[in-house]
């Protein structure tokens, strides 16, 4: 049988057109095992973030990547978005990665690699860009400050995504008590972070470094910081220091007053009793030491040093006693007077206690009845008188003799 060519065009439409049916059919069934894996990225504003999405199995089925606001950056291997910040890293059938350089904030969000099969399959990958904090500067801060007076000091910085972490520190010392103040910038992306620490002055946070440090993930655990070192001013501390401390007469005496103050200190007063020094010949004043040679007891007394500087004054004091040497050589040997006092007191003690008791015993002695009981006398014989005696016992008075 022979077919008309009009027929034999139609059964060669029909037959392609089953063919490509099954085709499809076929590629679905292959592509429902198909899914498209992505990852979500951090990167610090500045940096380039790399978005890179890969497909197990791909029977050459098309790549695309998106961005928040669904605009095609990538399909496949052609750029669909004028952007000369991103750039194609790699395309391929299992793999389709993009770079984005210069990141900025307004880059954050969500971005979707799609896999076109049917239907078309989609994985999501959240950009998150970091803000990095400006410097850290330090306000509030006068230079000199007073000994007592009331510092307020603030550390702030701007820019952080999310907020940046501020802590003080004094000598590398973390300060804890401190307040923390957080507020949103202008562009509601960004944090302004601020820290305010609060203390009196002491003469002992003279010369103290004080440091703010930001902490921030976008640092790469290089924090920044900022440093203000503390010079406060105060009234002097005095203090006297002696060479000898047991001055004799004839010898000498060095008096050094030290003085510790800010600003330094001018040259001390030295004063006795309330007056000036009365021998300038032996008492001689040499900066802050004040030297006194053969001393003699009528350098005995009060003796001030005085310092002062543009804060305030203040002063001590040294009482110098002058010895005798030779009233202390005649009290070195043994007292022989006292000695002696002490053993007679330690005889006429131990006479006496035995005197008293020797009375005691011979009053004490004892007791013992006699031989003769009361009328024994008129009895004839001696064995009478026993026998009266041993009846009249018990109601006879016991005769007692004692001896003097």
């Amino acid at each position: 049988m022979r077919l008309k060519p009009g027929a034999l065009l139609r059964f060669y439409s029909l037959c392609g057109i089953l063919v490509q049916v099954a085709a499809t059919k076929s590629k679905a069934r292959g592509s429902q095992g198909q899914f498209p894996l992505t990852q979500n990225v951090t990167v610090v504003e500045g940096g380039t973030a790399n978005l890179t999405c890969r497909v197990d199995q791909n029977d050459n089925t098309s790549l695309q990547w998106s961005n928040p606001a669904q605009q095609t950056l990538y399909f496949d291997d052609k750029k669909a978005l004028r952007d000369n910040r991103i750039e194609l890293v790699r395309a391929s059938w299992h793999e389709l990665s993009i770079s984005v350089s210069d990141v900025s904030l307004s880059d954050e969000g969500q971005y979707t690699c799609s896999l076109f099969t049917m239907p078309v399959k989609t994985s999501k990958a959240f950009l998150t860009v970091l803000g990095v904090p400006e410097k850290p500067q330090i306000t509030g801060f006068t230079s000199p400050v007073m000994e007592g007076e009331r510092m307020q000091l603030t550390c702030k910085t701007s820019g952080s995504k999310p907020a940046a972490d501020i802590r003080w520190f004094k000598n590398d010392k973390e300060v804890k008590d401190v307040k923390y103040l957080k507020e949103e910038d202008v562009n509601r992306k960004t944090f302004t972070v601020s820290s305010t620490l609060d203390f009196l002055a002491d003469r002992s946070d003279d010369g103290a470094v004080l440091s703010c440090r930001v902490d921030h993930e976008s640092l790469n655990s290089t924090p920044q910081i900022a440093m203000q070192v503390l010079e406060i001013h105060y009234t002097p501390l005095v203090k006297i220091i002696s060479s000898n401390s047991w001055p004799e007469e004839g010898q000498s005496i060095i008096l050094t007053c030290e003085s510790k103050g800010k600003p330094v200190p001018e040259p001390v007063l030295w004063t006795k009793d309330g007056g000036e020094l009365p021998d300038p010949e032996r008492m001689v004043v040499n900066g802050r030491v004040l030297s006194i040679s053969f001393l003699n007891k009528t350098d005995n007394g009060t003796y001030r040093c005085e310092a002062k500087n543009p804060i305030g004054r203040n002063s001590t004091e040294y009482v110098l006693i002058v010895h005798d040497p030779n009233a202390l050589a005649g009290q070195t040997g043994p007292d022989h007077a006292l000695i002696g006092g002490i053993v007679a007191v330690v005889v006429f003690v131990t006479l006496c206690s035995i005197i008293l008791l020797g009375r005691y015993l011979a009053r004490h002695k004892g007791t013992y009845l006699t031989n003769e009981a009361k009328g024994a006398e008129d009895a004839p014989d001696a064995d009478t008188a026993i026998i009266n005696a041993e009846g009249s016992q018990v109601n006879a008075e016991e005769k007692k003799e004692y001896f003097i």
